[in-house]
């Protein structure tokens, strides 16, 4: 049998992120490694007694090249992972995990997304560098579908989203048929209902602009996912969609988020993450065949 080994991780807190992520240096990992579910389960099981058990958030990241190349991983509820989501706040932990204080361009091979993070002073802004209104920021090709008689619109950009106005959610359920809208367009897009994808949100247009309520894994967002916030800016830039033009801060449950369009590409402004702690964690070599 061949002993374990350990492996050296970071726990990065971006702030408005509903908590924090686990990040490894992909480069780092013993060669031959396989079973990465297995391998991220028995990271997760070695975190029990530390603040950081049950974390939900892992990423995977390369910096050997000019461009930092990121893979997000998603821990499902259910202890299983979902691959194919993408994570704004833990892209940015990857930045702020290996050091960066210049402006990086960072690649995510989950999405296909290119990202530059540009630090000023204490913040960061992330710039998604695809036109909002590129073919494929509409998977079905229309502004507005209708799901279970309520309109709706489905974006690609960051994270697959669906945008709904709040005026069609009962005020007493409004979460529970969320979640139903939300299994509805994963049917539609080819996604498993119970899958992390597609992410929701809610939104009111008043007097004082944009009001946002989005879910993520498990419950409501304590404020709008990054890749959320991106999505809302490339559905407003959309001519025919449910959400409006996205102009100034976003209200969200605690705070606001400030995005801006261009041509060709959207940007999330003002964005903080920080280093929690260093750790040495098991990971069990298996040999290639």
């Amino acid at each position: 049998m061949v002993p374990p080994s350990t492996t050296a991780v970071t726990v990065v807190r971006a702030h408005d992120a509903p908590g924090p992520t686990l990040v490894l240096r992909g480069d780092r990992l013993p060669p031959g490694t396989l079973a990465l579910r297995g391998e991220l389960a028995r990271l997760r099981r070695a975190l029990a007694g530390t603040p950081h058990a049950g974390i939900g958030k892992i990423a995977l990241y390369d910096p050997t090249s000019p461009t930092l190349r990121y893979r997000f991983v998603q821990a499902l509820p259910d202890g299983s992972f979902d691959f194919r989501a993408g994570c704004g706040h833990s892209l940015l932990a990857c930045v702020v995990a290996d050091g960066r204080r210049e402006p990086v361009t960072v690649r995510s091979v989950t999405t296909g997304d290119t990202v530059l993070c540009e630090p000023y002073g204490d913040t960061y802004t992330l710039s998604f560098l695809r036109p909002p209104t590129a073919p494929g920021t509409l998977p079905t090709g229309r502004p507005v579908d209708v799901l279970d008689g309520v309109p709706v619109s489905l974006v690609r950009y960051g994270n697959p989203y669906v945008f709904v106005d709040e005026r069609h959610l009962p005020e007493d359920a409004a979460y529970e048929r969320l979640q139903a809208l939300r299994a509805e367009a994963a049917r539609l897009l080819g996604h498993h209902p119970d899958s992390a994808l597609p992410k929701i949100a809610a939104f009111a247009d008043g007097p004082e602009g944009l009001a946002v309520r989005a879910l993520t894994v498990g419950g409501w967002h304590p404020r709008l996912a990054l890749t959320g916030a991106a999505a809302l800016a490339a559905a407003g830039a959309i001519g025919g969609t449910v959400v409006p033009p996205v102009r100034g801060p976003v209200r969200a449950p605690t705070g606001t988020v400030t995005v801006s369009t261009a041509p060709d590409r959207v940007r999330v402004h003002h964005k903080r993450a920080e280093v929690l702690e260093s750790l040495e964690l098991p990971w069990r070599i298996h040999a290639t065949a």
